[in-house]
């Protein structure tokens, strides 16, 4: 993070991260979903992302996060996506005074409860 002119840039990773926690602490999620860039930078370096189901997308002022996740049965998929978008948008304000523009879910699968 740097500082220039009452200005707080924050790396991508660092606003992945705070996504995806507060998306994790929504209620009727069950796990992030990795998507292709997670499937390639475990073949390719043998780990995970910290970033597993978040992209950040920036394009001048305007910042978008996506977000890959995989919901638990039984839910209400529209109320879920509908509380993570605002779950992120508070997430991201409170830690680092940012506004977000969108908050895209993707949602890529179902897990029940007797599912590992």
């Amino acid at each position: 993070m740097t500082e220039d002119k009452d200005v707080l840039n924050v790396s991508d990773d660092v606003l992945a991260v705070c996504a995806i926690n507060a998306t994790l602490k929504t209620e009727g999620v069950a796990e992030m979903a990795g998507g292709i860039t997670n499937i390639i930078s475990k073949a390719a370096r043998g780990k995970e992302l910290v970033s597993k189901g978040a992209k950040v997308i920036r394009n001048k002022d305007q910042i978008e996060i996506d977000l890959h996740v995989i919901v638990k049965y039984g839910c209400k998929i529209p109320q879920v996506a509908w509380d993570i978008q605002e779950n992120v948008k508070n997430e991201i304000r409170s830690m680092t005074n940012m506004k977000l523009n969108a908050v895209n879910i993707h949602v890529e699968g179902v897990k029940r409860d007797d599912q590992e």
